[in-house]
Order: structure tokens, then sequence, then C-alpha cells
């Protein structure tokens, strides 16, 4: 970064820096780390002649413990487009207005811990349903492993609940699908042929209050080739709202195109595939009990009011070092043959 000219070409060096950056925290973690257990057996030969020094050891140890964890976690990140921003798409499923309710319910719940892990966010569309909710949302997380953290959400999302729009209220149960897209900074090795592309152009309207405009300005282009559907309403011309759509549409066919060659490793090795929008990750019931359980991980958590508020830690975390031990074990055997 010293090297004379290294600002020269600005998005390379800005890449670079913000590489630095993230290493060089990780490097002051682990250092802050090795200082606080240097004191904590210090601490714990002293509390052989003086028992009065526990409690601070215990609480002690939960701090070292915490921060073990944190930096731990960064090791989960081995992807290409992990360290990158994310693309968080929610699509309501099955279920008419249950799921189109439920669709907004799943895009508080995902923005909720986003903004609890300092991600900075920015709606890009949203479309409302008839009656109540949304068809469909999109926003982008920006900040330190986003996409690595939002691939534990890719997925379909069940609830199960008494319909507040049924009135014999009955149970219902209703499906929204997310979708995660990572963003990368410069050019993407993504072909689009203008050709394959339907562009429109409409009103922003529905939900999202003040993070969209009113205006007649709002893109949606579809890439016929694969069926994709981006839009854009969040910018005040067509032509900047065009531009945002055109780079989601070039981070979902990315995504798109990783998850097939993740899917033809797994026929090469005789695995199931993962069919990832297919597939339920994780079910919320309502009713006739409280619980949220993951399918992947088998986490279960009790407190469904707390899940839908944010609290998302636990199962992606789960699934994070699930992944990891995976891959671990996947190269022990490559090691071993």
């Amino acid at each position: 970064m010293q090297e004379p000219g290294f600002w020269d070409e600005q998005e390379q060096a800005a890449v670079l820096a913000a590489e630095h950056a993230r290493t060089r925290k990780r490097l002051d973690a682990l250092g802050d780390l090795q200082r606080e257990l240097a004191e904590l057996e210090g601490l714990a030969e002293l509390l052989h002649e003086d028992s009065s020094l526990e409690a601070e050891l215990h609480e002690s140890l939960d701090s070292l413990q915490r921060a073990l964890e944190g930096l731990e976690e960064e090791r989960l990140f081995t992807g290409s487009y992990d360290a990158g921003d994310a693309l968080v798409s929610v699509n309501a499923g099955a279920g008419g207005t249950d799921a189109q309710d439920w669709a907004e319910m799943v895009l508080r719940m995902e923005m909720r811990w986003a903004q609890g892990r300092g991600f900075a966010l920015e709606l890009l569309e949203v479309s409302a349903g008839e009656e109540a909710g949304i068809k469909s949302a999109t926003f982008r997380a920006c900040g330190e492993n986003a996409y690595g953290l939002f691939r534990a959400e890719r997925g379909v999302h069940r609830l199960v609940r008494l319909s507040p729009f049924d009135s014999a209220h009955r149970r219902h149960t209703s499906f929204a699908g997310v979708e995660v897209a990572p963003v990368v900074a410069g050019e993407v090795d993504v072909e689009i042929d203008e050709d394959d592309l339907q562009v429109d152009t409409y009103r922003a309207s529905g939900a999202g209050g003040q993070h969209v405009n009113k205006t007649d300005s709002a893109v949606r282009i579809t890439h016929r080739p694969t069926g994709i559907v981006v839009q854009c309403q969040n910018e005040r011309s067509q032509s900047s709202n065009r531009l945002t759509a055109m780079t989601m549409l070039r981070a979902k066919l990315l995504e798109r195109r990783e998850r097939e060659r993740e899917e033809e490793i797994a026929r090469e090795r005789g695995e199931a595939q993962r069919v990832d929008f297919g597939s339920q990750i994780r079910s919320y019931v309502l009713h006739p009990y409280a619980l949220v359980k993951d399918h992947r991980t088998g986490v279960e958590v009790g407190d469904v009011q707390r899940v839908l508020d944010g609290d998302l830690d636990p199962f992606v975390r789960a699934y994070l070092l699930a992944q990891a031990g995976a891959a671990g074990r996947e190269a022990a055997q490559i090691k071993r043959g």
C-alpha cells in the first residue's frame, strides 16, 4: 500500500485497503485475546491466596469466551464473496394473504437482525400484497461478512399459526422464500446480452414508507433465459434505478452460477443435491405450541417472538459451524487420500 502509484487504480486499491483493514482488525483481536489470557493466568494463581477474586475470574473468563467466539466466527467465512455485501430478497410463497403477511414479517425479522449486526441497510424494492403484507422485497446489507452471514438464511421459511385473515380463525401454514446474492465490487465476469432483457417501468407504490419514492421511475428487468426478475424503485431517476437493477441482476446471476457449480460438485461426489430455494430450512410454529426449529441443524428456540424480532444468531452460528465442520471433514478425507 506504500508503493508509489498504489492509488492510481482506485477501485483495485480500495479493495486491497479493505482487505488490509479486515486483516489488521483480526490480528488486533488476536493480540487482545493473548493479553487477556496472560492476565487470567496471573489472576488464577492469585486465587489460591485470595478466594474473593473468584467472581472477578469468572467474569473475565466469560468475557474472554465471548471474544473468542467472535474471533472464531471470522474463520467460518472462507467463500470468495463472504466478506462482502449481500443482496437479500424475500418473496411470498404458497398461502395467499397469509403468505404475504408472513413475507413482511420475515422481511422485518431479517432487517432487524442485520441492524443488530451493525449493517447499513438500503431497501431497494417493495411490492405490496393485495390485502396485507408484501409480495416481494429486496434490500442490500452493507458490512463486513454480510454475504457470509446471510447465506445461512437462504431458503424457505415456514409459518404455522391461527390465521388473522380467516374468519373461522383456523390454523394455516404459510411460506416465504429468502434469496441471497453477493454484491461484488468492480467488474464481474457475468455476461448479459441486452437482447435477453425485458425492461419495464412502473410507478413505485406499496409498502416502504419514506424509503420508497412515489414516482413512475421504478424499473423491473426480466432476464428471459433464467427467468430472474429484479426491481428497483428507491432512486429518484429511471436511469439510476436501471443501473441499480442491473447490479442486482449481475449479483443474482453470479449466485446462480455458484450454486450450480456446488450442485455439480455434489453430483460428482454422489451426494444428495441441495435445492436451496426449494428447501424448507426453518419452521416457526405459533399454534398449537410455540417453537422455532431449524431443520438443517436441529437448533430449537421456544421464544418465537424473540426470533421474529431479529434474534437469529443461534441459528446462523449453528449453520455456519456445521458447514465449516463438513468442509473440515472433506479436507481431512482428501489429505488422507
